[in-house]
This record gives C-alpha cells, sequence and structure tokens, in this order.
C-alpha cells in the first residue's frame, strides 16, 4: 500500500503534533517477549473478565431453564459475530491502521483513519439491527428454534440487536484506543463494566423490589448498559488534545482513500468471523435435529470455545498493535517473530483449557444445568472437541497477527475451510449416514484442525514476505 499523506496540510496557529509516543517506541524497539506480555497482560485480565461474564450469563439464564439455555444458544452465534466483527474485524483494522499510522510517523492520519473506523461501525451497525429485527424469528427458526426456545431467543434479540450501534461503537472505540498502544483504559472498562452487569443482569432478569424482572431480555439490556457506560469513558479520553490520537483534530468528514485503508483489512478480517459463526451456525442447527436437550448441552458445552475467543483476543489484540507498528515502520522480520511468539502462548493456554475439559467436562457442564440429558450431551462434546482447542486458539491468534500485518487471504481462506467440513462433514453424517451426534462432534473437531493449520501453514510458507495486493507497509 503506498503511504497515504496527511490529507489536510497544517494551518497557522494549529496545535503542533504531539511528540513521538513512548508506546510506539517501545513496540518498535523493545525486547520482544517482555513487551508482548506487558501489553497483553491487561487484555488478558480485562478479558478474563469478559470470560466470567459469558459464564455468569449462562448462569443465571439456566435458572430459568432448559428452554432459555436454547433460545440463548440460537442468538449466541449471531451475537458472537457482531461482537467478533465490530472488535474483531472492523475493529481489529482500526487497532492496526492507526498502528501503522503511528509507525510510519503519520500521527494526524491516526486521527482521520480513527474517525472513518467510527462511520463504519455507525453504517455496520444499522445493517444488524435491520437483518436481525426484520427477519431474526426465521433465522433462529432455521437453526433449529421452536416453540419457548425460539420466544426466548426472540425476547434476547429484539433487545441486544435494537442497541447494535452500542456494541459497535463501544468496541471500535477500544480498538482506536489500542491502536496508539494503550491496552490498559480498554481493559480497565471491560473489568468495571463486567463487575456492573453482574450485579444488574440478575436484577433486570429476575427483578427486585419495584424493577420488574424482564427474563431472558434483561439480560441484554445490562449489556447494552454497561456497553454505553464504557463507550462514553474512551470518548472523552480520545477527544483529549495531547493524546497520540485525537478524533477532533481534523474536520469530521468521509475520507475515501483512509476508508479503504481501513476496510481492505477490515472486509476480509470481517468476512472471517462470519464464515466461523456461520460453522457454528451450522454446528447448531445439526445438534438441533437430536432435539432440545441435546441443543442445550451442545450451547452450554460450546459456550467454553466463546471464553477462548476472548483470551486469543487479549493476546491478539497485543499482536495486531505490535505486528502493524512494525510492519508500518517496515521491519518484517521482527513482525514475524512477534508472531510466533504470541501464537505459541495462545495455543499453550486454550490447549491446557481444552485438555482439562475433555478430561473432566463434569467440571464445565455442572456450572450451568442439572439435568441429566443437557449434561450428557454436553459433556461428550467436550471429550471429543476439547483436545482441538490448543490448534483453535493458535488459529485465532495467528488471525490476529495477520491484521497487523495486512495479510487477510489465508486467514479468510482457514475459516472457509472450517465452513465446509463442518457443513460438508455435517450433511454426510448426519443426513447421510444418519450418525450420532458423537460422530457430528469428531466432525467439529476435525473443522478445528484444518483451521487452525490452514493460517500456521500459511504464514511457515512465506506468505507475510510474497508480495500481494493485501496491504503493505
Amino acid at each position: 500500500m503506498s503511504t497515504v499523506l496527511p490529507l489536510d496540510p497544517p494551518t497557522a496557529g494549529s496545535p503542533p503534533p504531539p511528540p513521538p509516543n513512548p508506546r510506539t517506541q517501545q513496540m518498535l524497539h523493545g525486547p520482544l517477549l517482555p513487551t508482548l506480555l506487558r501489553l497483553a497482560t491487561p487484555n488478558v485480565i480485562g478479558l478474563f473478565a469478559t470470560t466470567l461474564v459469558i459464564g455468569y450469563d449462562g448462569y443465571i439464564l439456566g435458572r430459568l431453564g432448559a428452554e432459555a439455555l436454547a433460545g440463548i444458544a440460537l442468538v449466541f452465534p449471531l451475537s458472537m459475530l457482531m461482537l467478533q466483527m465490530s472488535a474483531g474485524g472492523i475493529g481489529g483494522a482500526t487497532t492496526a491502521a492507526v498502528a501503522r499510522a503511528l509507525g510510519a510517523g503519520r500521527g494526524d492520519d491516526a486521527g482521520r483513519l480513527a474517525q472513518q473506523a467510527l462511520f463504519i461501525a455507525g453504517a455496520l451497525a444499522v445493517a444488524f439491527m435491520a437483518v436481525l429485527l426484520g427477519f431474526g424469528r426465521g433465522v433462529f427458526g432455521a437453526m433449529g428454534g421452536r416453540g419457548a426456545a425460539l420466544d426466548a431467543a426472540m425476547a434476547y434479540a429484539t433487545v441486544l440487536f435494537g442497541g447494535a450501534a452500542v456494541i459497535w461503537w463501544t468496541n471500535v472505540l477500544a480498538a482506536i484506543v489500542r491502536g496508539s498502544g494503550n491496552m490498559l483504559l480498554p481493559s480497565l472498562m471491560l473489568m468495571a463494566t463486567a463487575l456492573v452487569h453482574v450485579l444488574l443482569c440478575p436484577l433486570l432478569v429476575f427483578g427486585w423490589g419495584p424493577v420488574p424482572g424482564l427474563g431472558v431480555a434483561g439480560a441484554a439490556w445490562s449489556t447494552l448498559a454497561t456497553n454505553a457506560l464504557a463507550a462514553a469513558v474512551m470518548a472523552a479520553h480520545l477527544l483529549r488534545r495531547d493524546g497520540a490520537v485525537h478524533l477532533n483534530r481534523a474536520p469530521w468528514r468521509l475520507h475515501g482513500g483512509l476508508l479503504r485503508d481501513i476496510l481492505r483489512v477490515g472486509a476480509p478480517a470481517s468476512l472471517s468471523p462470519v464464515l466461523s459463526n456461520a460453522s457454528i451456525a451450522a454446528a447448531t442447527a445439526f445438534v438441533g435435529s437430536f432435539g432440545t436437550a441435546a441443543l442445550a448441552g451442545y450451547g452450554v458445552a460450546a459456550r467454553l470455545e466463546y471464553i477462548l475467543v476472548p483470551i486469543a483476543f487479549g493476546f491478539g489484540t497485543a499482536l495486531t498493535a505490535m505486528v502493524a507498528t512494525n510492519m508500518g515502520a517496515g521491519q518484517t522480520p521482527r513482525a514475524l517473530r512477534v508472531a510466533w511468539i504470541g501464537g505459541g502462548l495462545v495455543a499453550a493456554i486454550t490447549g491446557s483449557i481444552g485438555a482439562v475439559a475433555a478430561l473432566w467436562p463434569a467440571l464445565w457442564m455442572d456450572l450451568f444445568t442439572a439435568d441429566a440429558a443437557v449434561r450428557a450431551v454436553g459433556g461428550s462434546y467436550l471429550r471429543i472437541v476439547g483436545g482441538f482447542y490448543g490448534l483453535f486458539g493458535l488459529g485465532l491468534a495467528l488471525f490476529f497477527a495477520s491484521q497487523g500485518a495486512g495479510r487477510m487471504a489465508w486467514p479468510l481462506a482457514g475459516s472457509l475451510a472450517r465452513l465446509l467440513v463442518v457443513a460438508g462433514g455435517g450433511w454426510l453424517c448426519v443426513s447421510v449416514l444418519h450418525g450420532s451426534a458423537e460422530g457430528f462432534f469428531a466432525v467439529v473437531a476435525f473443522s478445528m484442525l484444518v483451521y487452525g493449520g490452514t493460517i500456521a501453514g500459511a504464514i511457515r510458507l512465506g506468505s507475510w514476505t510474497r508480495r500481494s495486493n493485501d496491504i503493505k507497509p
């Protein structure tokens, strides 16, 4: 990619550019592992709070019964799609674009890129709201939702996707802050909002005193309220004139060149979680053919995978920023070393979690339900799939690193390959061979192997160093 020059020359009397960002200098010249751990640690701590919230929501809603759990299992692939697109797709591309600009010494462009990212976030939030509010019942019905489970899904989805703009802007504002190398503020927001959610969620779900219980919709209202709080704090931070990225340094207007800087990475990065969540939606539909108990058990067990995503995201956002900054400065070999160190750490952590889940699935399943049939299906899933979580985590970490490098073709191919394995293998197993749920779970495990192996193999064989049409520093 050719360097984007400042679009508005400085005028007389305009404030001087900020001094070099010390966080950027550390990413360019600091020791690799200590710098990566310093950047990732607040993310991991903050996202550990998110991990607890994911499990906590399942615990609270599980008190409403198996139908509520099944309904939330229907919504989860699409709610996580929105989260992954806003925080990992467009959000990751925003972090990468801002970090590359700062790494190349283009501080003014970093602020303009932040503005463009918020425009994109608003447009995509409207798209999510229109699709899910207009066609949600048909979508969840096609995924196997029936009766009370479908009603629960709609009650939750109507609130959550009705406030999609709150989710999008919160995650993109956090991505802008991370692009400047500040991982602490977004992480503090995650921890603070998680604490508020722990108190607010049961209040809105069950009610207390004058506050009426809203059922499953209460959990969605709590999510929107806590995200709005985080967005307000981060917006105030980015409006500071002495920051590395300042939202109001240039007038707010669309810039085609800067929009393309984000979308060249953000579009394929967003398509990748679309494919990944299509894999999960397809798996949900196949499992739904085995009945409500199977669907609920799968939903509880697969929730553990959504906890792996925040862990990978904690390291991944640090990888995106550090890789992008070094690529922007022309330090590709250093960027590659960062990617492999980070990928190895995430694989070790997620692989350890998977091993524990495979050996002792009751540790997870017993937290959510006392239904023996639901526990049996979920336990079977974890015993089969848990051993592949390390490869899944490796693929996720290298996906974030690839965003920083602006090389998204192979991560997209890995997501597509995963979808083809789940959809094709699932159809063969369930519809043609009329196999058991355990047989289909083996297909899901193999899809994780394909996903992680595709991305890691491509980077190992030089996909970051060959000429391509992706973004170049």
